[in-house]
């Protein structure tokens, strides 16, 4: 399963550490795959990092870094250092699918960020990832103003590719607004979760026991009713 997102900075480690634990709880064997990891030289804590501390998956693995915080492909260039080729990315997820129950492939920015190189030396980007390995794929998006053409985009890309998609709201205000209740309506359809905002701050444990009731039964959740949601928040 590919979790990806609308814009960079939408909440894709967090939501895909939510499914992780929720996987884990449902009594999933879970890995987690970061293809491209940029920014490095920050010395901050890295994405697998995150969802190491917040969901403790079987098994989570990041397949090359970059310095930079830029887009995988660009991040190699400027660093020179080699591109992410895509059939190795395919290849070393297809090995977790051997030995786990689920594997969330984390991209980089949004669907369409170039991500490195085929063989033939054209760019690929997640879409392409998604396409290569059959996988669905979550996209990750805003609450507020903004958020429903720039979801609507990335699940009509998806769409053209026959790739099947279900969105999460990355981090839901603690008092929403009439634009964020306005938003939820238009993306019901299609909502397979919503995480409130700061949940990357919670206790390891608080957040484990929590995602399940984030999440729909599509991701291993037990959310099953929007309105029940809306009315007891």
């Amino acid at each position: 399963m590919l979790v990806t997102g609308t814009d960079t900075g939408v909440g894709k480690t967090v939501v895909t550490a939510a499914v992780a634990a929720a996987a884990q709880a449902a009594g999933l064997r879970v890995a987690v795959v970061k293809p491209g990891q940029t920014g490095t030289a920050t010395g901050e804590p890295s994405d697998v990092d995150s969802v190491n501390r917040l969901a403790a998956p079987l098994t989570a693995r990041t397949l090359a870094s970059f310095p930079d915080p830029l887009a995988p492909l660009t991040a190699a260039r400027v660093a020179e250092l080699e591109p992410l080729e895509l059939y190795t990315v395919v290849d070393a997820v297809r090995e977790e699918v051997d030995k786990h129950d689920l594997v969330l492939i984390e991209g980089a920015g949004g669907l369409l960020v170039p991500m490195g190189v085929r063989p033939s030396g054209e760019a690929w980007t997640v879409a392409d990832l998604a396409v290569s390995l059959g996988a669905p794929a979550v996209v990750v998006a805003r609450a507020g103003l903004g958020t429903l053409n720039h979801t609507a985009l990335t699940l009509e890309a998806l769409d053209r590719r026959a790739v099947p998609a279900g969105v999460v709201i990355g981090a839901w205000p603690a008092e929403p607004e009439l634009v964020h209740w306005a938003n939820l309506s238009e993306l019901v359809p299609n909502l397979v979760g919503a995480l409130p905002t700061g949940a990357g701050a919670m206790d390891p444990g608080v957040f484990r026991r929590s995602a399940p009731g984030w999440l729909t039964p599509a991701l291993y959740g037990v959310l099953d009713d929007w309105r029940a949601w809306a009315e007891e928040i």
